[in-house]
């Protein structure tokens, strides 16, 4: 018997929304995760500059796992002033939790399939197993064509089942079958600015503290 993983879940949240909140809640569940720490990113090189400050995005995330004792806000990355790569957050959490504990990069299948994209992508698999969610019917295995042959080696080498993310502490990928919600953070954020409704997009705390702090809204 081996020790239960710890989830990670990294992402801008700007804002973090429902889509987010159940697909780690479902991940928590089918891998068997003592917890899963929310990370929101600092300063992203994937993607554009985050539309709201790190400091809003990591209060919105405390407020919307407050009422769920397995969710964890880690502010590590908001912290860093320099680009935020996943695979030195890995080696941060790996120093701190020591050679064995099992540690699993949460991700769903659009975000692997550019996985060789990444900063040192191959490091990554040496430091955490990595979980794909992907929608009923859309299994990376129908997909898994359309990626780089390096990527397509990684994936067949390294495909395992959950009970393997317990026995070792990295270098799995499994998948699990999760209804995705069709939410996105854009959505909400063009929703603000034309003063349409986010009620039951996101958890009602966090929908306050964006209109308490006039967040989204033209300038």
């Amino acid at each position: 018997m081996g020790q239960k993983p710890i989830g990670i879940l990294g992402g801008t949240f700007d804002p973090i929304h429902y889509g987010h909140l159940r697909l780690a809640e479902e991940m928590l569940e089918l891998a068997g995760l003592q917890h899963i720490r929310f990370i929101p990113t600092g300063n992203p090189p994937h993607r554009d500059t985050p539309k709201v400050s790190a400091a809003h995005r990591s209060a919105m995330v405390q407020l919307a796992i407050a009422d769920q004792p397995a969710f964890v806000l880690d502010e590590r990355e908001v912290r860093r002033t320099t680009k935020c790569y996943t695979v030195d957050t890995l080696r941060e959490l790996r120093t701190e939790m020591g050679e064995t504990q099992p540690l699993c990069l949460l991700m769903g299948g659009d975000a692997f399939l550019q996985l060789h994209t990444w900063h040192e992508w191959e490091q990554i698999l040496d430091l955490a197993h990595i979980v794909v969610g992907y929608r009923p019917g859309f299994t990376l295995e129908k997909r898994i064509h359309t990626a780089t042959k390096e990527l397509r080696q990684q994936y067949q080498q390294r495909l395992c089942t959950v009970d393997y993310l317990s026995q070792q502490a990295a270098g799995g990928i499994a998948e699990l079958a999760i209804p995705k919600l069709e939410i996105s953070a854009t959505l909400i954020r063009s929703r603000v600015a034309e003063k349409r409704t986010i009620r039951y997009l996101l958890p009602a705390s966090v929908a306050d503290y964006i209109y308490q702090h006039n967040l989204y809204t033209p300038c």
